[in-house]
C-alpha cells in the first residue's frame, strides 16, 4: 500500500510539472494578450504627485496645454490627437542623466521613426534658458526629427503644473520657490486617449527596450 502511495506521489509531480510546461506552450503560441496599467495619481510615488491629486484613484489624464517647439511652432493637445507618444521632461544645459536620457529618446526615435501612431514629446524645466533657438540647436545637435519629436518651452507654471498635475513626474526643489522643480529619470508612455499606461528609466537600456515592447503592447487596443 505504501508503494502504491509513493508510485502515485511520483506520478502527481511528473503530471503537474508536465501541465505546467503544456499551459506555458499554449500561452506561448496563442500569445495571450494582457493590456497595460492605466496609471492614476494614487497609484504613483507621492514626491512626483501635486498634493491636490495625491488621492485620486481615476479618471485621470494629461491636460490641455499649450507650448512652443523648437520651430517656434504652437503645441498642444491637438499636435497628439489619437496618437501613442513617450513624454519626459529634462533641459539643455543638463550633464548629469539628461545626455544619456536624450541619447535613448533618439533610439526610440529611430525605432519609431515609420510609425505613423506613435510620437515623442521632451519638455524643457528650464524655460527661462532653453529658448526656441536654444532647443532648435539642440536638435540639431541630437539629430531630433521634427515631424516625430518635439522638444517644447513655454511658461514656466504650466510645465510645472503639466509635470506634476498631469505626467505625475517630477519633484519640487524642497527650496520652496515657486513653480521650480527637479526632473527625474522618468519616460512616460501616454495612449490615445492621454492616460498614462507606463513609466521607465529613461537611463536604463532594459527599460527602453520594455517601452518600445510595451508600444506594441498598446498598439493593439487600437486594432
Amino acid at each position: 500500500m505504501l508503494s502504491f502511495f509513493k508510485d502515485y506521489k511520483y506520478f502527481a509531480i511528473v503530471f503537474a510539472t508536465l501541465s505546467i510546461i503544456i499551459v506555458t506552450i499554449i500561452y506561448n503560441i496563442f500569445d495571450v494578450y494582457k493590456p497595460l496599467p492605466i496609471y492614476q495619481p494614487a497609484m504613483v510615488n507621492t514626491e512626483m504627485v501635486d498634493s491636490t491629486i495625491q488621492y485620486v484613484k481615476k479618471y485621470h489624464k494629461i491636460a490641455d496645454f499649450s507650448l512652443t517647439n523648437q520651430n517656434g511652432e504652437t503645441i498642444n493637445q491637438d499636435t497628439y490627437k489619437d496618437k501613442i507618444y513617450v513624454a519626459d521632461f529634462f533641459f539643455t544645459t543638463c550633464q548629469t542623466i539628461c545626455p544619456i536620457m536624450t541619447d535613448h529618446m533618439v533610439l526610440i526615435q529611430n525605432a519609431i521613426k515609420e510609425d505613423e501612431d506613435v510620437m515623442l514629446l521632451s519638455h524643457t524645466v528650464t524655460p527661462e534658458i532653453d529658448s526656441v533657438p536654444q532647443l532648435k540647436k539642440y536638435a540639431i545637435d541630437k539629430g531630433v526629427i521634427d515631424s516625430k519629436w518635439n522638444l517644447v518651452t513655454g511658461n514656466k507654471k504650466e510645465i510645472y503644473a503639466l509635470a506634476r498635475k498631469s505626467y505625475l513626474a517630477v519633484k519640487t526643489d524642497g527650496t520652496g520657490d515657486e513653480y521650480d522643480m527637479i526632473h527625474t529619470e522618468n519616460f512616460m508612455l501616454i495612449d490615445k486617449k492621454r492616460q498614462i499606461r507606463g513609466y521607465y528609466d529613461g537611463t536604463n537600456s532594459e527599460d527602453i527596450s520594455r517601452l518600445l515592447d510595451e508600444i506594441e503592447i498598446l498598439k493593439e487596443e487600437y486594432k
